[in-house]
């Protein structure tokens, strides 16, 4: 069924939420996962054009990203991680069409009205132009 399943990770709580239901659709596909980060920061928006070192922030999703990785192998899951620099919409739409993945997993947050519109341009642009499968997943409020 699914054999390598793309997995944006925002470095926030929200993870937890995806990483929960991709974790047992993995085990039971015996899908690879691809863990996708868009640092977007200033730094990491302009990072190619002016050829910039790594933010704090980069640093931080970087490590992090490492982190998970460390942990879904030592749990049995191949996986690999990609840091990218950017818009998120268009990084994530540009790797899901160089990769070979048939899914991809985003948690979402449940915005409605103008705050949908300001955060809910990731998942919709990512949605209105991919070819495979997407899983939302709504990610817990914070207490």
């Amino acid at each position: 069924m699914y054999k390598r399943i793309l997995v944006a990770i925002e470095n926030s709580p929200a993870d937890r939420a995806i990483l929960g239901h991709v974790d047992r659709l993995a085990r039971l596909t015996g899908a690879s996962l691809l863990l996708v980060h868009v640092a977007d920061g200033w730094a990491a928006r302009h990072y190619d054009d002016l050829q910039l070192r790594d933010s704090e922030e980069m640093v931080a999703d970087r490590e992090y990203l490492e982190k998970l990785c460390r942990d879904l192998q030592a749990e049995g899951f191949t996986v690999d991680a990609r840091l990218m620099t950017g818009d998120p919409a268009k990084e994530l739409v540009k790797l899901i069409r160089e990769e070979a993945v048939d899914l991809v997993a985003m948690a979402t947050h449940g915005h409605k009205g103008v705050a949908d519109v300001i955060h809910g341009s990731t998942v919709n642009h990512v949605r209105h132009n991919i070819d495979v499968p997407l899983l939302l997943v709504r990610a817990q409020p914070q207490a």
